[in-house]
């Protein structure tokens, strides 16, 4: 028994001596990706590609850059027609509204009430069916 427990102590003391040899290590080198800070230039297209796939803001129209006024105006006439028409609409429903006397009206689950104020006209809309109200204030000019 003691032969061999001496026979084990050698194996592991010759595997310990070993152990540097077979575990050699070198440095860890960071080589970067990007071709703009050194990396390979083959990388380029792959990384522009992956860009602009994750680029949530195409073109500058996002923000207000460069800006077509032929679009801007096609908008412009729109909201103005768009307007005119809601105009013509309330005029027909209601005639010449007075808005310097209280006034109350009902669209279907909607309920509008017109108060005239010292700082302008109150309007107050109620969802009838939710409870909900909003109040927006008009001021006098």
């Amino acid at each position: 028994m003691k032969v061999s427990l001496q026979i084990s102590l050698a194996a592991v003391f010759l595997f310990l001596l070993t152990l540097p040899d077979i575990s050699k290590a070198q440095d860890f080198v960071y080589t970067p990706k990007n071709p703009a800070f050194g990396g390979s230039p083959i990388n380029y297209q792959w990384m522009l590609n992956s860009a602009n796939a994750q680029n949530k803001f195409k073109g500058g129209r996002d923000f207000g850059f460069d800006r077509d006024p032929l679009a801007d105006f096609q908008k412009s006439l729109q909201r103005q027609v768009l307007s005119e028409l809601t105009r013509n609409v309330i005029r027909d429903r209601f005639g010449d509204v007075n808005l310097k006397q209280k006034n109350s009206f009902e669209f279907g689950e909607f309920s509008i009430d017109i108060v005239p104020g010292p700082n302008g006209i109150d309007i107050t809309i109620l969802n009838l069916s939710s409870g909900e109200q909003t109040t927006i204030t008009v001021p006098n000019i």
